[in-house]
């Protein structure tokens, strides 16, 4: 799939202490897929001089599994996290439904995830990913819900590819190298989640095990800019950890992992 990258140099700023909004307008390079070859499904994550994002989706560039081996999405899987927060201790139940739902004509797959904060549910979220034939996983949206003493308080970060002008991105890439970074959403003043991948062929220790040849991403948003988090995500498991390096506290790991 041909891509287009930004690079995110004002991360390096928030590195060093500043914690500001990244600067987008940069230049832009191709992403190459695992063999080598460009891709047909443009995806510009670079950022043009009047800040616009495109995207052109065709359906018939997607296929009907996700597979990519560090965040494979198989039906009936449960992953389950825990670590703690400013807000107290986190547990999150993410499970792989069977169901799916058509995005700008794709078959995504939809990835039920509880969050429960000192034993309350505090978020309910339905996901929708699906991965390209060159093995790059897409977001295309979610239904989400933040719930207080039981009850729904807000929608805040709903968002569907192709609908007022919301547009999928790549959640993580086939390949993922040291600087690659794209877009992983975009709806305006609602979503706009980014990454950049920081590191690759380390070894990662979580309370699950041991696990080696992680790949790690910082993810930021313009929309909350003093928060920045890295997530590391381990071939043939997905998402091992996730901790806040600035704007709060927040440190969760994979603990348990259960197959159908």
């Amino acid at each position: 799939m041909r891509t287009h990258r930004w690079y995110p140099i004002a991360i390096l700023v928030v590195l060093i202490g500043a914690a500001c909004s990244p600067d987008e307008n940069r230049a832009t390079g191709t992403a190459q897929s695992p063999t080598g070859s460009a891709s047909d499904v443009s995806a510009a994550g670079s950022i043009s001089e009047d800040d616009g994002y495109t995207v052109d989706i065709d359906p018939a560039d997607f296929v009907d599994r996700v597979d990519n081996p560090y965040f494979t999405l198989e039906p009936g899987t449960v992953f389950r996290l825990r670590g703690e927060t400013e807000d107290g201790i986190e547990r999150e139940t993410v499970t792989v439904t069977d169901r799916t739902r058509t995005v700008m004509g794709v078959q995504t797959t939809v990835v039920k995830d509880v969050m429960r904060t000192n034993g309350e549910i505090s978020e309910l979220t339905h996901d929708w990913y699906a991965q390209d034939r060159e093995g790059n996983l897409w977001y295309f949206g979610e239904a989400t819900a933040e719930y207080e003493n039981g009850k729904v308080l807000n929608h805040h970060g709903a968002w569907e590819a192709g609908v007022d002008g919301a547009l999928p991105g790549i959640i993580l890439n086939a390949n993922p190298q040291v600087t690659d970074s794209y877009r992983q959403e975009f709806y305006t003043g609602e979503a706009e989640d980014m990454f950049w991948v920081v590191a690759t062929g380390e070894t990662k220790s979580v309370p699950l095990g041991r696990f080696e040849d992680t790949v790690k991403v910082m993810e930021w948003t313009p929309l909350e800019p003093k928060i920045v988090v890295t997530k590391t995500y381990a071939p043939g498991v997905g998402l091992l950890s996730e901790r806040a390096l600035s704007g709060g506290k927040e440190n969760v790991q994979l603990i348990e992992v259960r197959h159908p």
